[in-house]
C-alpha cells in the first residue's frame, strides 16, 4: 500500500491529482489524506483526515509514504523505517506563502530512504524507485558503530 498524505492545514490538490492519475499502473492500493483540498480522487481511497493513531498505522503498513515536505511526516517515516517521497508545495505555483518547502527538499536530498520529486514528470519514476527501496535505515557511521559497541561492552560487563 502506499500512502499519500498533504498533511491537515491545507489541500495540495497539484500533488493528488497527480498521484490519482498513475494510482491504475502502480499495482497496489493507494490511500490518500487530502487535508483541505478540492480535487476528488477517482482512484484512490481518499479521507480529508486521518487520526493521529490511524495515521500511524497506515505508515506502518505503507510500501511507501508519499507527502509534500512536512518535517511530521518525514520524522515518522524515519522513526517507522519507510521510504517517504517529498513533493513540496511551491509558492510559484500559489501552494504556500514562501518556498520553505522547496529548501526543505533541498537540505534533506540524498538521505537513505528519502527521494524527491520537484514536479509532476518526475513522479512515476520517483515512485517506482521508493517502491524499490529494501531499507530506508541511513547506514550508521564508525563512529557510531564504535559508540554503539561500548555502550553495549558497557551493558554486559561493566566494562568499556
Amino acid at each position: 500500500m502506499i500512502l499519500v498524505t498533504v498533511g491537515m492545514q491545507l489541500g495540495f490538490d497539484r500533488l493528488i491529482e497527480a498521484v490519482d492519475k498513475l494510482a491504475p499502473d502502480l499495482g497496489m492500493e493507494v490511500i490518500a489524506q487530502t487535508g483541505k483540498g478540492t480535487y476528488q480522487p477517482k482512484n484512490m481511497v481518499a479521507r480529508e483526515n486521518i487520526a493521529p493513531a490511524e495515521f500511524e498505522n497506515l505508515v506502518q503498513e505503507s510500501q511507501l509514504i508519499i507527502s509534500h515536505a512536512g518535517i511530521g511526516t518525514v520524522l515518522t517515516a524515519q522513526r517507522l523505517s519507510k521510504p517517504i517521497l517529498l513533493f513540496p508545495r511551491r509558492f510559484d505555483h500559489g501552494e504556500h506563502r514562501n518556498d520553505h518547502q522547496v529548501a526543505t527538499v533541498q537540505n534533506l536530498r540524498g538521505r537513505a530512504g528519502l527521494l524527491v520529486a520537484m514536479d509532476e514528470a518526475e513522479l512515476a519514476a520517483k515512485i517506482a524507485e521508493g517502491l524499490a527501496l529494501t531499507s530506508a535505515r541511513p547506514q550508521m557511521s564508525s563512529t557510531a558503530k564504535q559508540l554503539r559497541s561500548a555502550i553495549a561492552e558497557f551493558i554486559e560487563n561493566g566494562e568499556l
